[in-house]
């Protein structure tokens, strides 16, 4: 096992595996990393399973002090990784020496770090996660002082500088369209509406969250609504509340909700919203569920690709 110093926080700092999944039929929240891919990768090469726990970090600050020899990989968002001062690699199996110094000097791009180490983060099981869920009480973000700690390793230890090529590593091009599929009450919204969602530039606003992305821009004209029948919230729901704005509802939302929805996000784009910082431009795109499909076994694919050519001595 490992033992870490937590110097810095940074803005929110929080252990996060793969969620709740299997507890929205109890109206918990999904839970989990915001962006996932990001976390799996991280530990694809540390060969920890996919779904082991991992240091979510926010856009800046993060800064942990190795008290015994330890093998981490940072992924997702571009903040800034530095090792005792320098510059280091991301996507990369890196060796920490007693006392070497991990921080986050700040954002560059995308929102969201994965700091993970081999064996995966011991942080406590609640509902068989180790994911904190602040809404639910579910944990607590990590504070200045704490001690935190690696479990044993469940496979051989990787070894230090292996890397993850390019093609494996996603996209953080957060100019692309965000494609969503029409959402159960498309209908709700007149054809000029539609035509807002799709052909208008929002922008993220500040008040967004795990919860979800809450947006400025044009408002969209409904035809009914915005209150319907409370039904469930599909992961990546873009409702449209009484203000007409759309909020993207992510890992955190509740999983029913009163407001009418007029997209759904395609699962392979999930990840990247999960990556966007207030102040960030956002178009949608309208796909059919085919596209939205093969798009996802794209991914699939891609990612089974990286568990074998880095060896494929994980559990996925």
């Amino acid at each position: 096992m490992s033992h870490f110093e937590l110097l810095n926080p940074g803005f929110l700092t929080t252990y996060q595996d793969l969620g709740r999944p299997d507890m929205l039929k109890f109206a918990l929240a999904h839970c989990g990393a915001m962006d996932e891919t990001s976390l799996r990768l991280a530990n694809l090469l540390l060969n920890n399973s996919e779904g082991a726990a991992a240091l979510e970090t926010t856009a800046m600050g993060l800064t942990v002090k190795a008290l015994d020899k330890a093998l981490i990989a940072v992924t997702g968002a571009d903040l800034g990784l530095e090792l005792n001062g320098k510059s280091a690699p991301m996507w990369t199996v890196l060796q920490l020496e007693v006392g070497d110094v991990v921080r986050f000097k700040g954002k560059k791009k995308g929102l969201r770090s994965y700091l993970a180490v081999a064996g995966g983060f011991d942080a406590p099981v609640i509902l068989g996660s180790r994911s904190v869920y602040l809404r639910g009480g579910m944990g607590t973000a990590l504070k200045k002082g704490d001690l935190i700690r690696s479990l044993p390793l469940e496979n051989q230890a990787p070894r230090a500088g292996r890397s993850l090529a390019d093609e494996f590593q996603p996209t953080l091009d957060l100019t692309l369209p965000i494609r969503v599929l029409p959402g159960p009450q498309f209908d709700y919204f007149t054809r000029n509406g539609q035509e807002t969602f799709t052909k208008s530039v929002y922008s993220i606003s500040s008040i967004s969250d795990r919860q979800g992305c809450r947006t400025e821009g044009p408002t969209i004209e409904r035809n009914r609504g915005p209150d319907i029948i409370t039904d469930p919230i599909p992961l990546g729901s873009i409702q449209v509340p009484g203000n007409g704005l759309p909020i993207i509802l992510l890992k955190d939302a509740q999983v029913t909700g009163g407001y009418a929805k007029i997209g759904l996000v395609a699962r392979v784009d999930l990840d990247r919203v999960g990556q966007l910082s207030p102040g960030d431009k956002i178009r949608f795109k309208l796909i059919r569920r085919e596209e939205a499909l093969d798009l996802l076994k794209n991914q699939v694919q891609l990612l089974v690709k990286a568990r074998q050519t880095l060896g494929d001595v994980s559990r996925a």
